[in-house]
């Protein structure tokens, strides 16, 4: 029998010494099997990415979840980063060398504000998707299949009990896409 399928989780969070939702986030995906997650800013303080340590990491997984709290519209600094220096076009793809072809993709965001926030006339005039719009195509253009994100609103002042909840939801996510992964019969590291 082959090995599960397995997850790259790639966290980043800038101050998660006082962030309650990250922390419990990057728990509930450490609980799972076969899940590895990459805290960027606890392996990278310097803020120099171990670019073959990573890719060696995303060759193995099946699935890649970009675990972030959205800032000023954009992902943290550090995943900026990682993204330029891992995900270079010399190393993702096209042709044979699509390494990343065929892998499952998708975001796990917290956002301050409400729903209604993001669309036209809201206080941030733009649905969330358009803020999330380079991680979408940055994944896609390796060849990635992207997975509608799953969004966390309200994070700011969200209480323990819809923390715990969040966690728990995501939690469950991350392992009912690991077990479908596995029932169709993706090979490990495809």
């Amino acid at each position: 029998m082959s090995p599960s399928p397995r997850a790259l989780v790639v966290f980043a969070d800038p101050a998660l010494h006082r962030s309650r939702i990250s922390r419990r986030v990057g728990e509930a995906a450490r609980s799972l099997p076969d899940v590895v997650v990459q805290d960027l800013y606890e392996l990278y303080p310097d803020l120099y990415v171990d670019v073959r340590r990573e890719r060696a990491l995303l060759k193995e997984a099946d699935l890649v979840v970009f675990a972030f709290q959205l800032s000023w519209y954009a992902m943290p600094a550090l995943l900026k980063e990682w993204f330029d220096t891992v995900f270079k076009p010399e190393w993702t793809g096209p042709g044979e060398r699509a390494r990343l072809a065929g892998k499952s993709c998708w975001a796990a965001v917290g956002c301050a504000s409400q729903p209604g926030d993001y669309r036209p006339g809201g206080r941030h005039g733009r649905p969330l998707a358009d803020y999330l719009a380079p991680l979408e195509q940055s994944a896609r253009a390796c060849g990635m299949r992207w997975i509608e994100p799953h969004v966390f609103y309200g994070a700011e002042g969200a209480d323990a009990q819809a923390v715990d909840a969040h966690a728990a939801q995501l939690r469950a996510l991350l392992a009912g896409h690991l077990e479908r992964l596995a029932l169709e019969g993706v090979p490990h590291g495809a």
